[in-house]
């Protein structure tokens, strides 16, 4: 029998003033609060076609029937999203016991509970990564890759191209091979996910190049022209030369995503969720992937990783014990953890899954990438990041890219933007 159940974070009432100060004394057990009477804990999740409300009732089901003195209530945040409806609760006094998907900032840690005495926190993957001022405030199932270009092996075959490319200037090639032979060379769209080609194109070379770019970016010590010019270039010639169609600014996600999935273009740039999306397909391309190519070939680039799935406590939460109980069973327990990493092609070792040809290709890719060699990207996490506006920003710049604007121009345009954002 599920227990949980769903609300919307739209529909749940405003109550007191949250108490900003201080931990509020933990008072749960796994059989109730100290009265005897039933807990009923709040988590905000990051809703999906992968992660549907009922998948998440289903994954915290073994739980409560093991702790039947507690009830999980599966909060969706609606359109707005986990990171919009968080400051809005905060704001409200009506913050959930446990977030999900919502990697702490050193602005939001001091709402957040410490997590640094939970064993199963501070050896999770990536958990040292994601530190701010040393302590931990989340735990996470597994790793999600994002530095990765998916590609259509039919039409590679088709356009002659015999292996994957391992430089930049070798998937330009391919991109040019794969126009002549009749293919759409890159599937983009508009929304969040114009800039990711980008970011996958760029940032694992300048983050070899640069371990601290974040940081020292973020203080002026280096230009955002000088470190992503290449880069910035090499899309903007993909543009001109029809590689990337400036109609995709119309496309929406699930759109161009079914668009790559149905064999419609020749490469996608995603991240590792969409292994999880084409196992579900009930029709798909053969396709494969590959790691972002270098700029320089004698250099190994860094690959885009986020924790996938962390976990947060509110400090406001009244049962915070309860919340470390649930939160320990979803990061450990080894058929909730191989259920979360499925669901969105993620990995983790010493947890496995049954895997499609492409998620053991990924497997394949984490298997040969050092654990330090591991890098954040959008405005990043823990204590290498940018101005949360950042990702924004990058996304509106590559739109302006495909839209024509000379890659000049978009250089100046970050450049002006960190110098009147960033700390």
């Amino acid at each position: 029998m599920i227990k949980g159940r769903a609300i919307t974070a739209l529909g749940v009432a405003a109550t007191a003033a949250l108490a900003l100060a201080g931990c509020s004394s933990p008072s749960a057990s796994g059989s109730g609060d100290a009265d005897g009477e039933r807990i009923s804990l709040r988590m905000l999740v990051n809703v999906t076609p992968n992660l549907t409300e009922e998948f998440w009732n289903e994954l915290v089901a073994p739980f409560e029937e093991a702790n039947d003195g507690i009830d999980v209530v599966i909060q969706n945040p609606g359109a707005e999203g986990v990171h919009a409806a968080i400051p809005r609760l905060l704001a409200a006094g009506d913050a959930p016991d446990i977030v999900q998907s919502f990697a702490p900032t050193p602005e939001i840690a001091p709402e957040l509970v410490d997590l640094s005495e939970y064993e199963w926190a501070t050896s999770g993957p990536l958990a040292d990564q994601y530190t701010i001022d040393g302590k931990y405030y989340m735990a996470g199932i597994g790793v999600q890759l994002q530095s990765l270009f998916f590609y259509n092996k039919t039409a590679f075959a088709e356009a002659g191209i015999a292996e994957t490319p391992t430089t930049v200037d070798e998937l330009t090639e391919a991109l040019g091979k794969l126009k002549d032979a009749g293919w759409t060379p890159v599937q983009t769209g508009g929304d969040w996910m114009t800039s990711h080609t980008l970011q996958t194109l760029g940032l694992p070379s300048i983050i070899a190049e640069h371990p601290d770019w974040f940081q020292e970016l973020n203080a002026g010590e280096l230009t955002f022209s000088d470190t992503y010019g290449d880069a910035v270039e090499t899309y903007a010639e993909w543009v001109e030369e029809g590689y990337i169609p400036k109609e995709a600014l119309g496309i929406k996600y699930p759109d161009a995503e079914q668009a790559f999935l149905s064999g419609k273009a020749a490469v996608y740039s995603m991240g590792s969720w969409f292994a999880g999306t084409q196992a579900k397909a009930a029709d798909s391309a053969d396709i494969g992937v590959f790691r972002a190519p270098a700029f320089d070939a004698d250099t190994q680039p860094s690959m885009g990783a986020n924790i996938a799935s962390p976990y947060s406590i509110m400090k406001s939460s009244e049962h915070q014990d309860a919340a470390a109980q649930l939160i320990e069973y979803l990061v450990t327990d080894q058929d909730a953890v191989s259920t979360q990493l499925a669901v969105d092609g993620n990995f983790r070792d010493g947890y496995e899954y049954e895997m499609t040809p492409l998620g053991k290709e990924l497997l394949a890719i984490v298997a040969d990438t050092p654990a330090e060699s591991y890098t954040p990207t959008g405005h990043g996490y823990g204590e290498r990041r940018l101005p949360s506006e950042y990702s924004g920003e990058i996304n509106t710049q590559t739109q302006a890219l495909i839209g024509g604007t000379p890659a000049q121009e978009v250089l100046d345009a970050m450049d002006a933007w960190f110098l009147a954002n960033a700390n």
